[in-house]
């Protein structure tokens, strides 16, 4: 499938949660999908936030001036799963995303930046300046962070090529990260046919895909370049 990636950062306080993500610091926010009723999205968000503090974490986001309504799925201690409603306002990223055919592919918020990051895959360029100039026009201040095509060797998660990918499921199958290894460096680069250097190469270049997308992004934003 192809298409172009765009990573985004945007304000609490112009996006949903505002004041919930003002009061709680250390509360994480992620949506987990939404799902569209009538004319209206429903978003399903999961709520990272310490046992002590889960409960006033709750009662903030019942009292939220971006929220309508607010029903709790399920309680998993420090991770609650909520679905709600969001105020008109809020929406109005998500309904520019449906007319230009954005998949929200990760949207987290979090209360050390008083922001949301967002991953959205557009089908075309095009639909990425469309969708920035109006927000623009609609006074939302987007931070256009990364753009990158997702037929690009790429994979639509963590950023890996499929070289890196295939390399990293090759060494955990032969045990390369095992303790003690059941498998060398040399071996691994003799059964995938590449040189020892390419190989350590790749690893690089993988592992650092891997911090970046699967632990930077979404608590920083992330601004690497690309990997090949």
């Amino acid at each position: 499938m192809g298409g172009v990636i765009a990573e985004f950062d945007l304000p609490a306080e112009e996006f949903a949660l505002s004041e919930t993500l003002v009061a709680h610091d250390d509360a994480e926010f992620e949506v987990e999908r939404v799902v569209a009723h009538t004319d209206r999205a429903m978003p399903f968000v999961w709520v990272r936030a310490d046992d002590t503090e889960a409960a006033a974490v709750e009662e903030t986001l019942r009292g939220d001036s971006t929220v309508e309504s607010v029903d709790l799925l399920t309680d998993l201690g420090e991770e609650r799963l909520y679905r709600m409603e969001w105020v008109a306002h809020v929406e109005t990223l998500v309904h520019v995303l449906v007319e230009e055919d954005g998949t929200v592919l990760a949207a987290s918020g979090s209360g050390r930046n008083d922001a949301w990051h967002l991953r959205v895959l557009f089908p075309e360029h095009e639909a990425i300046s469309r969708t920035n100039a109006f927000c623009e026009d609609h006074g939302l201040t987007i931070d256009l962070r990364r753009v990158y095509q997702l037929d690009d060797g790429r994979k639509g998660r963590f950023g890996l090529t499929d070289d890196q990918q295939s390399t990293l499921v090759a060494a955990f199958e032969h045990g390369f990260y095992e303790v003690p290894r059941s498998t060398s460096m040399e071996e691994l680069a003799t059964e995938l046919d590449v040189s020892h250097q390419a190989l350590s190469e790749r690893f690089r270049r993988a592992h650092g895909s891997l911090v970046e997308n699967a632990i930077i992004i979404g608590d920083e934003g992330g601004a690497g370049g690309e990997r090949e």
